[in-house]
């Protein structure tokens, strides 16, 4: 068979360009000014895709609580909402109805006295959500003080020295006092007594954290609220609570259902929780929610006029994309109360599973176990001279695991440990898969005369980013 040339039609040569992608112009592209003129969107796709392999795998992020994995139908959905604007409720009212019903949702979940008549929202995740709850609390306790003919320009919040950062954040920048309780000995987050001990007349609340960031641990809101209960009935303070549930409150429905902690507590005021940890949501989506209308100060809440609707809205931020709502949505229809609790469920086995078997190494004491959040800390014995935790991360680094290790806060700065977080996508298998990788890094770690690494080779992680003194980590 022989091919013939294609006939010439007039309207130039016929030939396809057919150059490599990696000899296209330009040659050099700066990386830290807009370049003079536009490329082929194949090439700057490939130079932004090449860059991004240096990143590390998400999957193996076992330092995150954000969810690195979400079935391909949620994934669609989200491509599919991903222009919808959240605060355009006028014209997209039907993400602006399922973001309703997903605060309903939770409203029941964490027994709500009157869930139709709840109040609450979505946000970019639980730090916005979080600093939402303080801005109510500094509300609510500004109007009391003011009824009452009392100065209120020295407000105080009381929270335990392991919080998240985002709390930091809004004491700095709503200028509200930190009051700190620090660890001691084996409590790794706040105490009752030693909270209560903290509250006055400016206690504009205190924070109970549900599942701290530092090993998992829930904090103990039942004894907390009864602590402030005693505290009110002899000097008539009355001091409400906010529940950072950014993990926890994802998980104790399902798996801890007899725990009280949530709005079956009269003084828990609101809770705030992670779509995008063990809400199962890709990032990024937190939700806040109020026990009644009295807990939200409606000078707050604010009626937007905004393309043609009255928009009430109560945020930090204004335009954000409506695909993690709808996926949030999905999430709870898809699954139901059953399917999280069997997510949860084995998120904690696979924990405390592997918690066990990096005990029975042999090097490791453990500090949690992961059978709160399944999240769980270790430390390196103190008989064990020629390693420490920060050798054991990098050891793990070299093949793929990002597992953190870093110091606690005061009163335990004294504390180094690696910690691991369960997520859904991170099962028994890929678990024995690290435990194979830490074991055979076991025989070198062991050779070492002395460690190699300390917490100053360390600062690729932190818990956070705070001003005054070094702080801890991130949602």
């Amino acid at each position: 068979m022989v091919l013939k040339q294609p006939r010439h039609n007039g309207r130039g040569s016929r030939d396809l360009e057919a150059n490599p992608i990696f000899s296209r112009e330009p040659v050099r592209v700066p990386r830290y000014a807009l370049p003079a003129r536009e490329m082929d969107p194949r090439t700057a796709y490939q130079m932004v895709h090449d860059e991004l392999m240096l990143d590390g795998n998400a999957r193996l992020n076992l330092a995150t609580f954000v969810t690195t994995w979400a079935e391909p139908e949620a994934r669609r959905l989200m491509a599919e909402c991903a222009a919808k604007n959240m605060i355009d409720k006028d014209e997209y009212p039907q993400t602006a109805e399922l973001e309703l019903r997903c605060v309903h949702m939770l409203a029941r979940l964490w027994h709500a006295p009157d869930p139709r008549r709840t109040v609450g929202c979505s946000t970019t995740g639980s730090s916005e959500a979080a600093m939402l709850g303080g801005l109510a609390l500094k509300r609510r306790w500004r109007h009391r003080r003011r009824t009452q003919g009392r100065p209120a320009d020295r407000p105080n919040l009381v929270m335990g020295a392991n919080v998240q950062i985002c709390w930091e954040k809004f004491a700095d920048y709503f200028e509200v006092e930190p009051r700190y309780v620090p660890l001691e000995g084996d409590r790794y987050h706040l105490g009752a007594d030693e909270a209560v001990a903290l509250c006055d007349e400016n206690t504009i609340g205190v924070v109970a954290v549900l599942g701290s960031t530092f090993d998992g641990s829930y904090e103990p809101v039942a004894e907390l609220t009864a602590r402030l209960d005693e505290l009110q009935e002899r000097t008539g303070l009355d001091v409400p609570v906010h529940v950072d549930g950014a993990s926890g409150a994802m998980i104790a429905p399902f798996l801890d259902p007899e725990l009280e902690w949530d709005f079956r507590l009269p003084r828990v005021a609101s809770i705030n929780t992670s779509g995008h940890k063990y809400g199962l949501v890709m990032p990024g989506v937190g939700w806040a929610v109020w026990r009644d209308a009295e807990a939200l100060p409606d000078d707050l809440v604010f009626d937007v006029t905004y393309l043609g609707g009255q928009v009430p809205t109560f945020a930090l931020n204004f335009s954000r994309p409506g695909a993690q709502v709808v996926a949030q949505y999905y999430n709870f229809l898809r699954l139901g109360f059953e399917g999280y609790r069997r997510v949860q469920q084995t998120c904690r086995d696979v924990a405390t599973r592997l918690a066990g078997r990096i005990a029975d190494l042999g090097p490791f004491e453990l500090v949690s176990d992961g059978g709160q959040a399944p999240v769980f800390a270790f430390r390196v014995r103190e008989e064990v001279g020629g390693f420490t935790v920060f050798d054991v991360s990098a050891a793990l680094r070299e093949r793929g695991w990002l597992v953190p290790a870093y110091t606690f806060p005061p009163n335990r700065t004294d504390l180094a440990v690696l910690r691991i977080v369960v997520r859904n996508g991170f099962g028994h298998d890929l678990a024995d898969l690290l435990l194979d990788d830490l074991r055979r890094a076991m025989p070198r770690l062991r050779r070492q005369p002395r460690p190699c690494r300390s917490a100053e080779d360390a600062a690729a992680f932190a818990h956070g980013a705070g001003t005054r003194r070094p702080r801890r980590g991130g949602r």
